[in-house]
């Protein structure tokens, strides 16, 4: 993993940007999550309906309870014994850039176990947004070369990392409510 690319990644966070990555699943289109603009970027860049929600990914779990009010014990045990990446709907998140947050006051997170993602999050202290690197409605790439060009475009920085690497399969949705209802929205 290259120091240089987390430094020009995080430049470009920090400063507004919207970035291409490789995450633990599929390439994401990010930014920090706490900034709305940036937020308002990948929106325009996706052509996607702002009330479609996004993923915000943390390193840890003491990263996810400074953005979420309550962490059901469930989450836990969900989180523990997963076999593949794992990201829960939480209610009531805080301290999250607004237009992320579902009409229900919703946020879906995911703990990361990528290395580069954790990496990021971890000097950029924030969570960063994840969504797929594509057109709202187009296919989700699994390979590098089949991000559109306009997306590429888009974006202030892409991520010079892993490029040649089939992507994973999307992430594993389970919602959980804050009085213990748990639903599988993508298994």
């Amino acid at each position: 993993m290259s120091s240089i690319e987390i430094n020009n990644t995080i430049k470009t966070l920090k400063k507004g940007g919207v970035i291409v990555y490789p995450t633990d699943t599929v390439w994401g289109i990010g930014c920090d999550a706490t900034n709305y603009n940036a937020v308002q970027k990948i929106f325009k860049i996706k052509k996607r309906n702002k009330s479609k929600a996004m993923i915000c990914l943390v390193n840890d779990i003491n990263m996810l309870k400074q953005y979420v009010e309550y962490i059901p014990d469930a989450a836990e045990d969900i989180l523990k014994y997963s076999q593949k990446p794992t990201t829960i709907i939480y209610e009531k998140p805080k301290h999250i850039a607004e237009n992320l947050i579902s009409e229900e006051n919703t946020l879906a997170f995911r703990i990361v176990k990528n290395k580069f993602c954790q990496n990021l999050i971890q000097t950029l202290n924030k969570p960063i947004v994840s969504t797929s690197a594509n057109t709202s409605g187009k296919p989700t790439p699994i390979t590098f070369k089949e991000i559109e060009k306009e997306i590429l475009k888009g974006v202030d920085y892409v991520v010079n990392l892993n490029r040649n690497r089939k992507t994973l399969t999307p992430s594993s949705i389970i919602k959980l409510s804050n009085n213990g209802k748990v639903k599988v929205v993508r298994p």
